[in-house]
C-alpha cells in the first residue's frame, strides 16, 4: 500500500465512515469495522482521531462548514428574503439527498449511542437553521412581504419541515425522496 500523507489518510478515514453510514441495515459502526474498511489497524485511527466520537466531529464540522458556507453564498446572492428562504430550505434539501451517510448525522441517528456533545453540537446546528430561516423572513418582512408577527412561526415551521424531510428520508433507508413536493409545501409555509 502506498504511503498517504496524514492529512489524506483523516479524510479518508471521514470519508469511509461517512460511505458507512450510507447502508442505514448495514454493519454497526465499529472502529474495528471501519479499520478494516479503511484497510488500516484500530491503532491506525487512533492516531489520527483520540476517539470514536472525535471522528463523528470531523463529520459534523465537515456538515457545518459546508452548510453554512452555502446559506452565506445564498444570502449574499439573493436580496428577496422569501426566494433566500427557498433556496436555503431548497439547498438543505439537496444537502441530505448527495450525503445520505451525513443525514444520519443530521438526524442525530447514528449519534444515539456515543458522546452527549456530538447530540447537543447537532441540537444547535438546528438552531442555527432556524436562525438563518429566521434572518430571510425577517428581510421578507421588511420588504413587504409576510406580516412581522409569523417571521417565528414560519420560520419554525420551515426548520421542522426540513428536519421531518431529513428524518423521514434517513429512516425509511433513503427510500423515501427527500425533496419530493418540497418545493409546494416551503411555497405554502412562504405564501
Amino acid at each position: 500500500m502506498a504511503s498517504t500523507k496524514p492529512g489524506e489518510r483523516k479524510l479518508q478515514i471521514l470519508q469511509t465512515l461517512a460511505a458507512m453510514l450510507e447502508n442505514p441495515k448495514g454493519e454497526k459502526i465499529t472502529t474495528a469495522a471501519l479499520a478494516a474498511r479503511v484497510d488500516v489497524s484500530e491503532a491506525a485511527l487512533y492516531r489520527h482521531f483520540a476517539s470514536k466520537a472525535q471522528m463523528f466531529e470531523g463529520l459534523i464540522e465537515f456538515i457545518e462548514s459546508t452548510v453554512f458556507g452555502l446559506i452565506n453564498q445564498i444570502t449574499e446572492q439573493q436580496e428577496n428574503g422569501v426566494m433566500q428562504a427557498q433556496a436555503i430550505a431548497a439547498m438543505l434539501l439537496n444537502f441530505a439527498d448527495k450525503n445520505r451517510g451525513m443525514t444520519r448525522v443530521l438526524t442525530g441517528d447514528v449519534l444515539v449511542n456515543e458522546d452527549e456533545r456530538l447530540q447537543a453540537r447537532m441540537n444547535q446546528f438546528a438552531e442555527r437553521i432556524e436562525m438563518a430561516f429566521r434572518q430571510a423572513l425577517r428581510i421578507a418582512a421588511s420588504q413587504g412581504q409576510l406580516p412581522e408577527k409569523e417571521v417565528s412561526a414560519r420560520s419554525s415551521a420551515l426548520c421542522n419541515l426540513v428536519l421531518g424531510r431529513w428524518l423521514r428520508f434517513a429512516k425509511t433507508g433513503f427510500q423515501y425522496p427527500v425533496a419530493e413536493d418540497a418545493a409546494l409545501q416551503i411555497a405554502l409555509l412562504l405564501h
